[in-house]
């Protein structure tokens, strides 16, 4: 094999390794049972809608001994809805919540956490379902296909909810999808009350290893180009 392809070939095997030392750590969990990383983990949120009747904000939450303790409010509603009860209550960035509609929290290694809707006098619930004395007031799943699941302007009980418990996989792999029941409307069930996606944000390690990796390969391929020229 021609020595400069070897080494061009060394570099970019090289380069990969180090891509995947620098890729975010696994989940230990990240759904209905709770969200702890075994290691310091960047998570961007995005609001994506709500249909909840009450006025409501979304936090991280820390978590001991069963008693949690707001860390950091995501999103908060400036008003119950777009325009009241119109399709369902509807609620939507730039008039409802207002913003970016995009933040990233760290969580820390090692410490248990829950995402927590609080709807003011309504009350408030959480992500993990055991702080909720073992009801599941919120969804965790691949962001296109909870979504589509979803009946986002009807107030039908979402069926399929006890399947969307675990968001591990896809904070890794396109996003999560979290959508909340507010247990209004005498806990109707219905999911769709106020979601959010989110996905693991990529360590610069990450991105210097796939730069590394793609100019490898591009200077394989222009020194493979020059021989057969030459």
């Amino acid at each position: 094999m021609n020595t400069k392809l070897l080494s061009a070939l060394t570099a970019t095997a090289a380069a990969t390794a180090l891509f995947s030392a620098g890729a975010p750590a696994q989940a230990f969990s990240f759904g209905a049972s709770g969200i702890q990383f075994s290691q310091d983990t960047s998570v961007k949120f995005n609001f994506k809608e709500s249909h909840g009747q009450f006025q409501s904000s979304l936090g991280v939450y820390s978590v001991k001994d069963s008693a949690v303790s707001l860390v950091s409010t995501l999103f908060s509603e400036t008003k119950s809805s777009d325009d009241q009860w119109e399709n369902e209550w509807k609620g939507t960035l730039g008039n409802t919540v207002l913003g970016s509609g995009s933040v990233v929290f760290t969580f820390l290694a090692n410490q248990i956490y829950t995402l927590g809707l609080d709807s003011g006098y309504n009350g408030s619930v959480y992500s993990t379902s055991a702080l909720n004395s073992g009801s599941q007031q919120a969804v965790f799943g691949a962001q296109s296909q909870l979504w589509d699941a979803l009946g986002k302007e009807t107030t039908n009980v979402f069926q399929a909810a006890g399947q969307f418990t675990n968001g591990t996989g896809s904070l890794f792999n396109g996003g999560t999808l979290i959508s909340f029941d507010d247990r209004g409307n005498s806990n109707d069930a219905d999911f769709q009350d106020f979601a959010v996606s989110a996905e693991a944000v990529p360590e610069p390690m990450t991105m210097t290893g796939l730069a590394l990796g793609l100019g490898g390969l591009v200077a394989a391929r222009r020194r493979r180009a020059s021989k057969t020229t030459s």
